[in-house]
């Protein structure tokens, strides 16, 4: 037996598609088809300039490239037509995608303002994460510190690892955790630029010296973390004369 509301809906669908289609109307949808068209057209010229230019630079790895961490949300209609982050994962030879936060979009922006060989010119994270202005300024004069501000930095790069950064918000990992850990203590903005210039360090390491991203190193930091949280529950549990049980 069908379904009634299967019958039901096409019934709706075929009368929503009758309508008083005048002659205005009509012109008015072709004009925004042949504008959309055009657009496409550019969009298309653009994505194939951009894979022209990335094979340009010389590749840094001829390994494979690894699985990514977590699947690709964009549509397929806003996928350029070239792999992005094969031709940045070659240029690059490392998967930046593996960092928490950043994405396929996230490390093009990266490769093209920063270039494949930036790491060598600076000489620690520390010197990277200054020269981006996401370290604070500190401002001292006789022993007394009159500001902790970051400078005034005016930089796409930095632009990205801010959005990296606030993406984790709701990430149910280390990195989401401690970020959320900072916006309930600093607040939202100097949470956003703490964990971008963690971003950038992570960055600057990666890039240097050329060793893919490993989650297990921030493991120690985790369990840190984790217990840091328990700590006043089971407190909390002794003065109530309760026992906390982990679920099995």
């Amino acid at each position: 037996m069908r379904d009634p509301h299967i019958r039901v809906s096409r019934e709706v669908i075929a009368k929503s598609l009758c309508g008083d289609w005048r002659a205005e109307h009509l012109f008015t949808l072709r004009q925004s088809q042949t504008l959309w068209q055009a657009h496409q057209e550019q969009v298309e010229q653009c994505d194939a300039e951009i894979a022209r230019m990335l094979a340009q630079f010389d590749a840094q790895t001829n390994q494979p490239l690894p699985e990514a961490r977590t699947p690709n949300r964009s549509t397929r209609a806003f996928q350029p037509g070239f792999n992005p982050r094969e031709e940045c994962h070659r240029v690059l030879g490392v998967d930046l995608t593996a960092v928490p936060g950043f994405q396929a979009p996230t490390v093009r922006v990266l490769l093209g303002e920063l270039g494949p060989g930036f790491a060598e010119k600076f000489t620690t994270a520390k010197h990277f994460a200054s020269w981006l202005g996401l370290c604070p300024d500190n401002r001292i004069t006789g022993a007394k510190i009159y500001s902790l501000s970051t400078r005034p930095v005016k930089s796409r790069v930095a632009e990205a690892l801010r959005l990296a950064a606030q993406s984790l918000s709701r990430a149910q990992t280390y990195f989401g955790d401690l970020f959320r850990r900072w916006k309930a203590r600093l607040g939202s903005p100097k949470a956003i630029t703490a964990m971008a210039h963690k971003l950038a360090r992570i960055l600057w390491q990666l890039l240097k010296y050329k060793e893919p991203f490993k989650p297990e190193v921030f493991a120690l930091q985790e369990q840190q973390l984790q217990r840091k949280k328990l700590h006043p529950l089971h407190n909390m549990a002794i003065a109530l004369n309760f026992k906390l049980v982990p679920n099995q």
